[in-house]
């Protein structure tokens, strides 16, 4: 926590507006020690940034603001700043002042830095209280002001950066990517490509084209960011947290769940170190590696951390609230994914009790409580279970989004599913289709979900023999994703394996055989060579080897897949 109790200046200006007729800007560094105060004086004399040492070392509220005051006649400063700037002129530094046992810098600003920075400490505090129009004309205006220093200036840098993240506040991405684009060149020109500051807007700009799913645009900014991060942070310090975790999160959205994995578990053990135990973060981290092990089929691993994600979210906010839910569903789903219902549905349960109570029985988090349970009493093959429960959870979100929402879209499936697995496939068609509409509707004709939607439609109809309709929607969905998400990606292996599985099906063996290698190939390079993907994939490669009279090959591949299923 930073202090503020040196920051008492007798003011006699009206807040919220910028002073134009007062123009003696001021700058503030409160440390606790003379010794450092008169160290950082000499090197702000000897040419380094009184902004960027007030950030790092000041202890009053204004450091994050680089020091910056405001502006003020001298008569409204408290009489130890009246002495202490007494003969200054703009840039130079005062004497260290000893004010309420702190020891204090200060630095008065040139006119034309003043009206700089009020715009920007206008815009900032318009931004805290979210009046993101008036920050927008207070930063657009520090840009102005910006300007005169010259086109190559950091101000300007910081001025376009900042008017950047408003923009993306209010998730209008389009506006917001040119000026973090403009102002990370100025920064690396003028601070060099090294600079946190010039990490901070790189990691402003992969958020824009991770909020907008453009992971691949996302990654290689992330991974600069760590590198300068790596080069001025401390190794266990808050900032290497945050930007392994940005870096894992992307490669785990881009299911690279073998380069994740050593990032999420150093954010962990750093977290482990600077945070308390039953800190948050500390658990969300926690519970990120433990997906990224039920994801690599390590359910032996992930179980502990699941577990201990639930201890620690249940000791901060109490065994009934809504985030219990969340961490109840993690360690329901690593159960169902290894077959003991018994053990998963007793938290299905009790996190749909929790949201009921929590939000009421109509809420769109009951809904997706409802999916969970709902989805165990499936892979039971409980269906008569099953249905009611799924019914109740899209009545729920239609109400809550309207008929046409995408989430309906999503529910309409789940209710397909059942049907189509109870053979029901007259009740299950015009779900598919309806769901394939309401996607296509929302997210338009090259969106992946359009895809997924396709498939199941597909597969609806190769179930009944029905291969004519059932070809085209398989082609169209593997030319969407493999659009949409490049030729390597995981979710195309899958797609590859169901359109190989339909030419196996149909003795087609030459054209399936390159669709299961391309889809092994993916996994192998995405999970990594002992993935339980791996070996279903191997097996299903395997099968139709033996089909082609392949044997050696066939029984190679056999051996694989069972040395990887034993260490699972």
């Amino acid at each position: 926590m930073r202090s503020s109790a040196v920051l008492l200046i007798l003011i006699a200006i009206a807040t919220g507006t910028v002073a134009a007729a007062q123009n003696l800007g001021v700058r503030m560094i409160v440390v606790k020690t003379e010794a450092q105060a008169r160290d950082l004086r000499a090197r702000i004399q000897k040419g380094e940034s009184f902004e960027e040492l007030t950030r790092k070392y000041s202890a009053d509220t204004s450091a994050n603001a680089g020091g910056y005051l405001g502006t003020f006649a001298v008569t409204d400063l408290r009489k130890e700043f009246q002495d202490g700037i007494s003969g200054l002129h703009p840039g130079d530094v005062s004497p260290v002042l000893l004010v309420n046992g702190d020891y204090v810098l200060l630095q008065l600003l040139k006119e034309e830095e003043a009206r700089w920075q009020e715009q920007m400490a206008a815009g900032r505090q318009a931004v805290q209280q979210k009046r993101y129009a008036a920050a927008e004309n207070f930063f657009q205006a520090s840009i102005r002001e910006a300007e005169r220093f010259g086109p190559q200036d950091a101000r300007l840098g910081t001025s376009l950066n900042t008017l950047g993240i408003v923009y993306f506040a209010q998730t209008n991405y389009a506006a917001a990517e040119p000026l973090y684009k403009r102002a990370l060149t100025i920064r690396e020109r003028t601070l060099g490509p090294e600079h946190p500051d010039v990490g901070a807007t790189l990691n402003n700009l992969a958020e824009l084209y991770w909020s907008q799913k453009k992971y691949a645009a996302a990654q290689p900014l992330y991974e600069r960011a760590l590198t300068i991060v790596d080069k001025t942070a401390e190794p266990e310090s808050p900032e290497m947290a945050a930007a392994l975790n940005n870096l894992a999160d992307v490669y785990r959205a881009q299911q690279n769940y073998g380069a994740a994995e050593p990032l999420y578990k150093r954010v962990m053990e750093i977290n482990e170190k600077i945070l308390q135990p039953d800190h948050p973060d500390l658990g969300t981290g926690i519970n990120n590696l433990a997906d990224i092990y039920r994801e690599l089929g390590n359910y032996v691993a992930a179980e502990p951390l699941y577990r201990r994600a639930l201890g620690i979210v249940e000791k901060r906010v109490g065994p009934e609230h809504p985030d219990v839910g969340g961490s109840l569903n993690n360690l329901a789903a690593l159960y169902r994914d290894q077959g003991s219902y018994a053990a998963a549905e007793p938290l299905y349960k009790r996190s749909l009790t929790i949201a009921e109570n929590a939000f009421g029985p109509e809420h769109p988090n009951v809904g997706t409580a409802l999916v969970n349970l709902a989805g165990l009493y499936h892979d039971e093959e409980n269906y008569a279970a099953a249905e009611p429960v799924y019914k109740r959870a899209l009545a729920i979100y239609e109400r809550a989004f309207g008929p046409e929402n995408t989430a309906v879209g999503e529910r309409l499936v789940d209710l397909a599913e059942l049907y189509q697995d109870e053979g029901n496939s007259a009740a299950a068609e015009p779900l598919y289709k309806r769901a394939v509409a309401i996607v296509e509707k929302n997210q338009g004709p090259d969106h992946p979900n359009l895809a997924a939607s396709l498939v199941n439609l597909a597969v609806l109809y190769q179930n009944e023999g029905n291969y004519s309709s059932a070809e085209p929607l398989y082609e169209r969905a593997l030319a969407i994703y493999e659009k949409a998400q490049g030729p390597e990606h995981p979710n195309l292996a899958g797609i590859l394996v169901n359109v190989a599985l339909f030419y196996q099906e149909q003795g087609n063996y030459a054209a399936a055989e390159p669709l299961h290698r391309r889809a092994l190939a993916i996994y192998e390079k995405a999970f990594g060579p002992d993935s339980p993907r791996v070996a279903a994939t191997l097996e299903s490669l395997a099968a139709l080897l033996r089909k082609r009279a392949q044997n050696t090959e066939a029984e190679k591949m056999e051996l694989r897949a069972r040395s990887i299923q034993g260490k699972h």
